[in-house]
């Protein structure tokens, strides 16, 4: 039955663990992805869009396959069908839908219901750490003819992003970055200068970790930047993020999810340490 509040409790997370346990249910009898399918006026390929939770739920259709399934008690019922409810409400970005593709708009929901984020920066600083004058200077720099209407929201969306850090269920960021991204002067040498004193204030943080790779490695793990995702949930796979000039990829599979779990933990054992990253910073700072 199902377990209650996913951790970090974001529409996202809960079609995902609605989604694995209609799965499990699916699969204790013996029921194959196609006849679930038929039972909802659907297909195959929809019952493992639902199970994967990568669609918005339908009351109508959870009810048909939990009869499908055997469950019949009203109050398990009534279980599954509020935490329909529950995930098809709309997440805080919603209102920013028109400025983000839908794969991106995934990615956010997603983030707010990790427990753990590891990210690998190659040329800016991470979003979540961008004070807002600089995440400005990466929009414009990004979209230098946007009417800037548009770049004032899309630095509130980064800037509303952010606050998951501070919040109850804050996630522990871990961010390894390229020690070119702390002397690009994106915005200017004041811009840089007050990023740069951002980062010291938040790595005082205990739930964020700050760790620089410096120019003399020549190279990283990894060969471009990636976000690596944890949830306390048990019923969510570890994901990745890529993102590309035209979209993005989520790796969920275990053996690719691997592959970027060692180049994470090479990347933290090869990078500076968070105390020596600090040290690099207040260096860099000196010098602006």
């Amino acid at each position: 039955m199902p377990t209650g509040e996913p951790a970090g409790s974001g529409p996202t997370a809960r079609r995902m663990v609605l989604g694995s346990q209609l799965r499990r249910l699916r699969e204790a009898k013996g029921i194959s992805r196609e006849d679930a399918g038929y039972a909802i006026r659907g297909s195959g390929s929809k019952i493992s869009r639902v199970e994967l939770g990568r669609v918005s739920f339908k009351e109508r259709d959870v009810a048909d396959l939990l009869t499908l399934y055997g469950v019949t008690d009203q109050s398990d019922r009534d279980i599954f069908l509020t935490l329909v409810r529950e995930s098809n409400q709309p997440g805080w970005w919603q209102r920013y839908n028109d400025l983000m593709p839908h794969w991106f708009q995934d990615f956010v929901g997603l983030e707010e219901s990790a427990s753990r984020i590891q990210t690998y920066e190659v040329q800016f600083i991470p979003g979540l750490l961008q004070t807002e004058d600089y995440a400005r200077a990466v929009m414009l720099r990004g979209r230098p003819d946007a009417p800037p209407e548009e770049i004032d929201r899309r630095v509130n969306l980064r800037m509303q992003r952010q606050r998951l850090l501070a919040s109850p269920q804050a996630p522990r960021l871990w961010a390894v970055i390229e020690e070119a991204c702390i002397h690009r002067q994106m915005g200017g040498r004041k811009v840089l200068r007050d990023q740069l004193e951002h980062l010291l204030d938040l790595t005082k943080m205990s739930n964020i970790s700050l760790q620089i790779l410096p120019f003399e490695l020549g190279g990283s793990a990894a060969e471009t930047p990636f976000t690596l995702l944890r949830f306390a949930e048990p019923e969510l796979p570890d994901i990745v993020y890529l993102e590309h000039l035209c979209g993005a990829l989520y790796l969920d599979k275990t053996d690719e999810v691997e592959v970027y779990n060692k180049a994470a933990h090479r990347l933290v054992v090869e990078a500076e340490t968070p105390e020596q990253t600090r040290r690099t910073i207040s260096k860099v700072l000196k010098s602006l």
